[in-house]
């Protein structure tokens, strides 16, 4: 026979599956990741927005709108469409509800819904997020199954569904098992990605942290969640919220007021008296379900002599009082499916919202051209109204009118057909000046439209700004605890947090003292041993901070490196500490120049650089975040050029600089402009041939500017003398220098209530409180603070708050 073909089996058998494998992945049982649903939950809301079901509108027939799912869009069963609906109405298993259901809708006992006959739909508010926008061609259509209508391809989701509301489903060969979170905490963890494009796992974590199930219960410890958000698996371990209460009698019993989710409470009750009537557990003498409208209550009543706690822990163990939840965080990215992390679950989602505000902004914009379009030609008509008016009343019929405004009065096709439908009403004096008003609107909005189009970052700041907003209107509170297993303690919490002081010396070892060891002296001490060098060795740095602080540790090649002050290892007084090379991978050649110590949640927004040569640099401070091991680029120096101060800005500080030679410049931060952590800056300052910086920080008001010589000459001098200049100037004369007080070593702006940490080359630190040094002009030479010996020079020195 003509007709026939001859295939082998194994070939059509294994062609067949895989199509129809993919069918099931694509268009049932995997959530797509921008809106997070499946194509059978697309179509419910979709037909419902259609219908006109909405929020502020009576409710309709269940069975009204499964019809017109099953008719329009989904030819499956009906079955199917309806217990689709059901779940998105049911409050025990969806966390923020799509649908808002008129009658029974199941229980968390396991009783199915009524009929789709009995039941009653509309949307809920939130649902109109979900669909917002739609109308302003921000997402594809595709033809339905029989072609005579079209479906959205993705719904806008002006929230982020797929996180907030989970998804569950079983393809073939794969499956995905999304857990719910709070509406509240990803938004926040959005925002918080939105400023901090390269954040971490650990950063995002400190917004969201962990799934919020609608039941409410406990998740037992983070080592699944943190596996769950890095790998995009993990289990973790619900457990049900019980108390133990003390009866009037003098009896004890066991009240849970919340279950894990997903778990029938009903079988739950079965089972504990089932392990009860089987003599699994012992002790209990009744159960009793006393759950209504305010919540959830099972009461386990207990004999006299049973231990509460002993008969808890075996109702966590034997039965579903505790289970475990395998996430599994499987969608389809651009049609394939993908296990995605936290951050690639937040930053498609992300895209999505770009791709949304972006269409809508497009459409807008076309919107505005058109209707300026017509306006501009309505006033230009307003000109020459009488000469309009005659061409019209010469003209035969439309099309020779049209042609007329054309020709003459050189409109286009589009104004002349709007001038011929412009009312009478249009001719008088107001109806001109609201035209007016409304083409200048018009352009306004036209210049914002293609403002957001040319800015990514006014784009991200519009999404942050509407997130916001849903937060606002339908954030709530965490629902589920999250409680930290016995072992799974942070390390952070295991560390005191107080005062250290580390330094540096030019040799590379650090070392890490706590800050009570060195006590106030008077001015003109002779200090303590704070560490043993060796003899070709000297202290760079010094500084003061807490151990659970960051350090930064910035190389004469440019680079930054980080570590927690408690990772550098604690020394004696005298020890000379630990080489720096042992702490980080840096390479040959390669020493640090610079350490700062950077709070958890430090506020101030910029890293700023200055160097040796004069050149400033200012960098966004997230640019630091997530350092690498191997380190990051933090500034490109120059061949000659050393790193000589790193300090945190905001955009308006003031800075004040200083020479070797006793020069100082006062600037503003507006004068230096952000750039990226791969830039080499600009002109701080013009040197003098010999001359070089030593030393930049950031000046407020009533701060005072300590100089400090080589050979132990110090003084005060108040901002108020120090007026900004220019970037780029030569400066004003700081501190005189002569002989006998040798080149300026460093400046540090000081106030009354600090002490002063000083070191010298051989070791020696002395403190003193900054209130003993007499305050003095520019133009001097200072007083002693440091007898050092004739070959001795100071090296260093640190701040450090005042105990009282």
């Amino acid at each position: 026979m003509k007709n026939v073909i001859d295939v082998k089996v194994e070939k059509e058998m294994k062609k067949s599956y895989l199509e129809y494998a993919m069918s099931v992945i694509v268009a049932r049982a995997l959530p797509d990741v921008r809106d997070g649903l499946k194509p059978v939950h697309r179509r419910i809301l979709y037909s419902m927005e259609e219908l006109g079901v909405t929020n502020d509108k009576p409710y309709r027939k269940s069975a009204r709108v499964v019809g017109d799912v099953l008719g329009k869009y989904h030819p499956h069963s009906d079955t199917a469409v309806y217990d689709a609906m059901v779940r998105l109405a049911q409050d025990f298993n969806t966390r923020y509800l799509l649908v808002d259901g008129h009658g029974n809708f199941g229980s968390v006992d396991g009783d199915g819904a009524a009929a789709m006959r009995y039941t009653e739909v509309r949307m809920t508010k939130l649902t109109h997020e979900m669909i917002r926008d739609i109308e302003k061609e921000t997402v594809d259509f595709s033809p339905n199954f029989d072609e005579s209508l079209k479906e959205p391809n993705v719904l806008p989701s002006r929230f982020p569904n797929l996180l907030v509301n989970g998804s569950s489903g079983i393809a073939v060969g794969m499956a995905t098992n999304l857990p719910p979170h709070n509406l509240t905490e990803v938004i926040d963890g959005l925002d918080y990605m939105i400023d901090n494009p390269d954040c971490s796992l650990e950063d995002l974590m400190q917004f969201i942290k962990g799934p919020d199930f609608p039941t409410g219960a406990t998740i037992m410890g983070k080592g699944g969640i943190k596996d769950a958000y890095s790998t995009g698996r993990g289990l973790i371990t619900l457990r049900a919220k019980a108390e133990i209460e003390t009866t009037s009698r003098g009896r004890n019993r066991i009240v849970v007021k919340e279950i894990p989710y997903q778990v029938n409470k009903a079988k739950l009750i079965q089972k504990i008296a089932e392990l009860v009537r089987n003599k699994e557990i012992d002790g209990i003498t009744d159960i009793r379900d006393e759950s209504d409208r305010q919540g959830m209550r099972i009461v386990i009543e207990l004999r006299k002599d049973a231990n509460p706690k002993v008969t808890l822990n075996l109702l966590y163990k034997r039965t579903q009082m505790q289970t475990t939840f395998g996430v599994i965080n499987l969608a389809l990215v651009d049609g394939e499916p993908k296990t995605l992390t936290l951050k690639e679950l937040m930053y498609y989602y992300l895209e999505h919202q770009k791709e949304i505000v972006t269409r809508r902004t497009i459409f807008d914009l076309k919107k505005a051209e058109a209707r300026a379009h017509i306006v501009e030609g309505l006033l230009k008509a307003l000109d020459y109204i009488d000469e309009i008016i005659k061409l019209i009343r010469g003209s035969k019929d439309d099309a020779e009118a049209r042609e007329g405004l054309m020709n003459r009065f050189e409109f286009t096709e589009i104004q002349a057909n709007a001038i011929l439908s412009m009312q009478l009403r249009r001719l008088t004096g107001l109806e001109k000046d609201k035209l007016t008003a409304e083409y200048e609107d018009l352009i306004k909005r036209i210049n914002r439209f293609n403002e957001i189009l040319s800015s990514e970052r006014l784009l991200m700041s519009i999404i942050k700004e509407e997130l916001n907003e849903i937060k606002e209107k339908y954030g709530d509170e965490r629902r589920t605890d999250i409680v930290l297993n016995e072992g799974e303690i942070d390390v952070l919490n295991l560390i005191a947090d107080e005062s250290v002081v580390i330094t540096i010396t030019e040799r590379g070892y650090i070392k890490r003292v706590n800050e009570n060891t060195y006590k106030a002296q008077k001015r003109g001490g002779k200090g303590v041993k704070g560490l043993t060098t060796n003899v070709e060795d000297v202290v760079n740095d010094l500084y003061t901070l807490t151990t659970h602080d960051e350090v930064y540790f910035f190389t004469n090649l440019g680079k930054v490196y980080s570590l927690r002050a408690y990772e550098i290892p604690e020394s004696g007084r005298t020890a000379k500490g630990t080489a720096i090379v042992n702490l980080l991978q840096i390479s040959g050649g390669e020493r640090i120049t610079q350490i700062i110590p950077i709070k958890k949640n430090e506020e101030r927004q910029f890293m700023t650089f200055v160097t040796k040569n004069g050149i400033i640099k200012k960098t966004e401070l997230a640019q630091y975040e997530n350092i690498r091991q191997s380190g990051l680029i933090a500034i490109n120096l120059d061949e000659d050029d050393d790193l000589i101060s790193v300090y945190l800005t905001n955009e308006e500080d003031e800075f004040i600089s200083t020479t070797k030679n006793g020069k100082a410049i006062r600037i503003n931060g507006k004068d230096v402009r952000p750039t990226g952590r791969s830039t080499r800056g600009v002109k701080l300052i013009t040197l003098e041939d010999g001359d070089n910086v030593v030393s930049s920080q950031v000046v407020g008001k009533g701060a005072k500017l300590l100089t400090i010589t080589e050979k132990g000459y110090g003084k005060m001098t108040s901002e108020e003398e120090y007026t900004v200049q220019s970037r780029g100037g030569k400066g004003i004369l700081t501190h005189r220098i002569n002989e006998k007080t040798g080149a300026l070593v460093t400046a540090l702006v000081v106030y009354d209530e600090k002490d002063l940490l000083l070191i010298s080359s051989s070791g020696i630190i002395i403190r003193i409180s900054a209130k003993e040094i007499a305050k003095s002009s520019r133009a001097t030479i200072g007083v002693k603070l440091m007898d050092i010996g004739e070959e001795k020079i100071v090296s260093a020195i640190q701040t450090d708050e005042t105990e009282e």
